[in-house]
């Protein structure tokens, strides 16, 4: 197998557990450009090297990539990779030496490049000197996409590894047409990109951006695959759903009993709790006074009546360009509230308010409906209810919620090209237990 290297190439990760709906994307991305295609991990995972096998048969000229992250039997896993059609197969940086070893030389006698994952590598510059001198072909530096959801990138590893090595280095983790120029300015021969084609709702165009930014090494803006960093959690949270949020987040639970007043737009913003007593209004003005642009005053009156909410206090809010206000007990002007397009959500509507006496506190831990709020969580409210996102765990969330975006943008893409239903893109009844 004769690789060139020359220019920088574009290699397609599959890491679907589908193998339909893999190649029906690598055909089209292989259409517009890429050059190798990748048999993800999740995939050989789930169909087995038949994925490999398939992908071989499909793309006869293309290079196969086997992403075995192979950690012992180098020598075994390496011979069925090859012998399935693969053109280059994967070992772990942090598997033992002698299983690199062995599948370098399991490499030269089967006829197969190897690549060395460094994926979770501590001494990734001192590893990369090591697997060169073994004889590996390539090595791949690569964010996983676990790590991707804290925000993590691999270019500063990238960097290292390229200035220390004369093999080619490839490099994988949440690259899409924004980021691929920062992997060749860090040295980077091969990119190698998952979601950025595989979610995107036309793969064509994807590929087609993702090729002239490598090839103009220009950046070319995208809308989605990119991931929270602790300055835009805002700007994730804005395009995602509550949906999106619970099924990134293992199904989270959201706030109950709470019903939406006013929502003409999705709500999104950092809590400023306040625990009152039934009627008392006096912290929640106050509260007001100390929120800051965008921040959502969650009031914890009992649950229950009269209003500590209404006309006067939205107008106030709004003056201080606050981003909504959720009301574990009543409100009242609901009409005027309306109108205001503040968004609004409460347990209760009543037209009777109480008096503002000055107790409770502001700023404290609330429950509400089984649910804890902590001053700084961030809130999202739209019309199937209202999430709450831990501060601490907000870029985490915010990403895994983007992912599940994403994903879901596809099969909807899939979906209508197909002219077909859901269970038969997911082949659901293949992948539920009998």
């Amino acid at each position: 197998m004769n690789i060139n290297l020359d220019t920088p190439i574009l290699q397609l990760a599959l890491d679907f557990i589908n193998l339909r709906r893999a190649v029906k994307v690598a055909k089209e991305a292989v259409d517009a450009g890429v050059e190798w295609v990748e048999a993800g991990t999740p995939l050989i995972k789930s169909e087995g090297l038949d994925s490999v096998r398939t992908l071989r048969k499909e793309f006869p000229t293309t290079t196969i990539v086997a992403d075995m992250k192979t950690m012992d039997a180098g020598r075994l896993e390496m011979e069925t990779a090859a012998k399935a059609g693969a053109d280059i197969a994967v070992v772990m940086g942090s598997a033992p030496d002698a299983t690199i070893k062995e599948c370098i030389s399991a490499g030269k006698n089967y006829g197969i490049k190897i690549e060395v994952d460094f994926l979770g590598v501590a001494d990734c510059v001192e590893r990369a000197i090591d697997v060169e001198k073994w004889g590996a072909d390539f090595i791949c530096v690569h964010t996983a996409i676990d790590e991707q959801m804290l925000g993590n990138d691999p270019f500063e590893r990238l960097s290292k590894i390229c200035s220390k090595v004369n093999i080619p280095v490839a490099v994988a983790g949440g690259i899409n047409s924004e980021t691929a120029v920062d992997a060749i300015n860090a040295g980077a021969k091969i990119i190698v990109v998952g979601g950025a084609i595989s979610k995107a709702t036309d793969v064509r165009t994807a590929t087609i951006n993702l090729k002239k930014a490598i090839s103009n090494r220009k950046r070319i803006t995208a809308d989605f695959f990119k991931r929270a960093a602790d300055d835009n959690i805002q700007e994730i949270l804005e395009k995602v759903s509550t949906a999106n949020v619970s099924d990134g987040s293992h199904r989270l639970k959201g706030i109950t009993g709470l019903k939406c007043i006013s929502l003409e737009t999705k709500m999104v913003g950092q809590a400023v709790t306040v625990r009152t007593y039934p009627g008392d209004w006096a912290k929640t003005v106050e509260a007001i006074d100390r929120a800051e642009k965008g921040n959502i005053i969650v009031i914890d009156s009992g649950g229950v009546g009269p209003a500590v909410w209404g006309e006067l206090a939205t107008h106030s809010a709004i003056q201080k360009k606050l981003g909504g206000v959720v009301v574990n007990g009543a409100v009242r002007d609901s009409s005027e509230i309306k109108k205001l397009k503040f968004p609004t959500f409460a347990k209760l509507v009543m037209p009777n308010a109480g008096e503002p006496k000055g107790f409770g506190e502001i700023g404290i831990p609330l429950n509400i409906s089984g649910i804890t709020i902590n001053n700084g969580d961030w809130i999202i409210g739209d019309s199937d209810g209202l999430i709450v996102i831990p501060r601490r765990e907000a870029k985490e969330m915010a990403n895994h919620a983007m992912d599940w975006l994403e994903k879901e943008n596809r099969i909807r893409e899939e979906i209508s090209q197909g002219n077909t239903s859901l269970g038969e893109v997911m082949e659901i009844l293949k992948w539920t237990k009998k």
